[in-house]
């Protein structure tokens, strides 16, 4: 039992406390998802059309746009990365539950 699930009491807590995260880690993940989606396909659009040709004067500032467009996605992706470990743990692939199920199926083979 995680250390933060022990001032939950009851087991409908401690599930209702896993079902809120993660539904927070999905509407995370569906958020990155789209707004990166949206900027990666439309970022020479949106240098045209909000921008202009001569963005304040400064053409490298259109090339400082499109780094932050490929930068959005990377930062924010690291963020995402965190939360994910945060909710299904450290390794949610090789976690307890894949050691129990390979200790069976050695213990059974014997």
């Amino acid at each position: 039992m995680n250390s933060k699930n022990k001032n939950l009491t009851t087991p409908y807590e401690r599930a209702r406390k896993r079902v809120d995260d993660l539904k927070g880690f999905y509407g995370h993940l569906t958020a990155y998802i789209l707004v990166n989606s949206m900027l990666l396909l439309g970022r020479d659009d949106f240098s045209f059309y909000v921008l202009g040709n001569s963005a304040f004067g400064n053409s490298d500032f259109l090339n400082w746009i499109n780094w932050n467009v490929y930068g959005t996605p990377i930062i924010w992706g690291v963020f995402l990365v965190f939360h994910a470990l945060s909710v299904f743990g450290r390794n949610p692939f090789l976690g307890k539950a894949w050691e129990e199920r390979q200790i069976e199926k050695y213990m059974n083979e014997e």
